[in-house]
């Protein structure tokens, strides 16, 4: 989340004022000095021109009795959502334990992430440390059993319409590509401290990204999740801060290499 700048009325004013005193008085000069709509039009156009990815990188699906499966799970960039989901079977061959602080003591496979994404997380919690945030990791890897659990819970306490527990199948931590993290409680307040300001700004520098941003609830069909950090590999995730996107909207717009 980025942070918010305020800039004082005196400020705004000093800036119109300069903008003006630099600005041509011939109209004919100013028309010379603003881009066409074709051109503005075309420069936009070139730039999502650049945006292409490997094949590799792509959902492949199988619908199987009106369900879209997604047949290859591994892939770093996978897009699991409401439309699509994994194998119930599903569980990466990777996993292994995340060397970071977690809030609670755990029993179970919640410190696990996949390999590369464990490494990237270390490094990102490290940064964080070395800049004088403390993170805590709360949920890595979630298998396809407890994410139903999780569901039948939340769906006998909320209701059927509640967004903030994936259906089965449909959860990132199935992926062992996401971990919840914070500094209390798993809540959007999170993303307005020091700790959240940060990790929105430097995560895909890691190669995370903020999967369920706020402003994008009606694309991603999750409520706002500053603790929700997805991992997605550095270039991925890069233009998805580049262009402000979410998963959904980058898989809508990057070309198949």
């Amino acid at each position: 989340m980025k942070k918010m700048i305020l800039i004082s009325l005196a400020s705004v004013i000093l800036l119109s004022s300069c903008g003006m005193k630099d600005a041509p008085q011939n109209s004919e000069e100013v028309n010379k000095k603003q881009p066409t709509t074709t051109e503005v039009t075309e420069k936009d156009k070139d730039k999502e021109d650049e945006l292409t990815l490997a094949a590799a990188f792509f959902n492949e699906i199988e619908e199987v009795n009106g369900e879209r499966i997604i047949t290859n799970p591994d892939n770093i960039a996978v897009k699991v959502n409401q439309e699509a989901r994994l194998p119930d079977e599903y569980r990466p061959e990777d996993l292994v334990e995340v060397d970071v602080p977690f809030m609670y003591e755990t029993t179970d496979e919640r410190n696990m992430l996949r390999e590369e994404a464990a490494k990237a997380l270390e490094q990102l919690f490290a940064a964080a440390e070395e800049e004088g945030y403390q993170l805590y990791a709360v949920s890595g890897f979630r298998p396809f059993s407890r994410q139903q659990m999780l569901y039948n819970q939340a769906v006998e306490n909320q209701g059927k319409d509640q967004e903030l527990v994936a259906m089965p199948g449909h959860s990132e931590h199935q992926t062992g590509l996401a971990m919840d993290v914070a500094t209390d409680a798993l809540t959007e307040e999170f993303g307005l401290t020091s700790e959240g300001i940060w990790v929105a700004e430097k995560a895909h520098q890691y190669g995370f990204v903020i999967r369920y941003p706020k402003g994008k609830e009606e694309i991603t069909g999750y409520q706002y999740e500053p603790w929700h950090l997805r991992y997605v590999g550095k270039k991925v995730a890069a233009d998805l801060v580049a262009y402000d996107y979410t998963l959904e909207e980058y898989f809508e717009n990057v070309k198949k290499m």
